[in-house]
This record gives structure tokens, C-alpha cells and sequence, in this order.
């Protein structure tokens, strides 16, 4: 059988599941919402994407000089882009997509892979 695990450099936040309300990232459960960052995983208290808001996305400015590109996974469907997150991320210099979790979570993980900047505030789905 070929091994099609991709290369993570260790210590890196591999997506390795999600659904049934959480996230399996880098060998551990996270019940609910989560922000992905490329060296830690962070509890997000965002259930919905009303919650979205630029002003709950405060790990991301934080590491902001780690990140180019954020993934937001929407749910179970793609939602509208937040122009105001659009609005409070490009003084920072990071790019927000918008996507539904489960394309989110793919397109995270193929980014890290490259070894990109990248993070994700992920809603949970079930």
C-alpha cells in the first residue's frame, strides 16, 4: 500500500478529521469551533457564521505576521464573503476565503503541505 500522507514538518497543525460537532487536528479532539493556526490549534467560541466577526478572530491578529492566507470554512455551505473581515485583515497583509469547512479543512492541509503561511477559523459541522 503507498503512503499518500503528505509531508508536515513537525509540529505543524495537520487537519486529520472533522465532523460530529469537532475537529481532529495534529492527533488530538477539539470539540466546537476552532482557529488553526500553523503551529497551535485554539478553541473558537463562534457557533455560527452571524458570529464571524472581525472582532472574534483575535488569535489571528496576534499571529498575523505568520499568516498570509486564511481559510474560513463556513459550515456546511459556502457563505457570502464578510466584507467587514475582508475589510480588518488587508492592513495585516492576509487574504480571507471563504469556503464550506469540509473544503476548508482539504485546502488547509494541501497549503501546509507547501509549506504556505496559512491558517483557518473553522466552524464545527456535523
Amino acid at each position: 500500500m503507498a503512503d499518500i500522507t503528505p509531508d508536515i514538518p513537525e509540529g505543524r497543525q495537520l487537519i486529520q478529521g472533522y465532523g460530529a460537532g469537532g475537529f481532529r487536528v495534529a492527533g488530538r479532539r477539539y470539540e466546537g469551533s476552532v482557529i488553526i493556526l500553523p503551529n497551535r490549534t485554539l478553541p473558537w467560541a463562534v457557533e455560527s457564521f452571524v458570529d464571524v466577526l472581525p472582532e472574534n478572530l483575535g488569535p489571528i491578529y496576534e499571529a498575523a505576521e505568520q499568516i498570509e492566507v486564511l481559510l474560513i470554512g463556513c459550515g456546511t455551505r459556502m457563505a457570502p464573503p464578510n466584507v467587514n473581515i475582508r475589510e480588518a485583515m488587508q492592513p495585516l497583509g492576509i487574504v480571507p476565503e471563504f469556503m464550506d469547512t469540509g473544503a476548508a479543512c482539504r485546502t488547509f492541509n494541501v497549503l501546509l503541505s507547501e509549506d504556505r503561511a496559512v491558517a483557518a477559523a473553522l466552524l464545527a459541522v456535523e
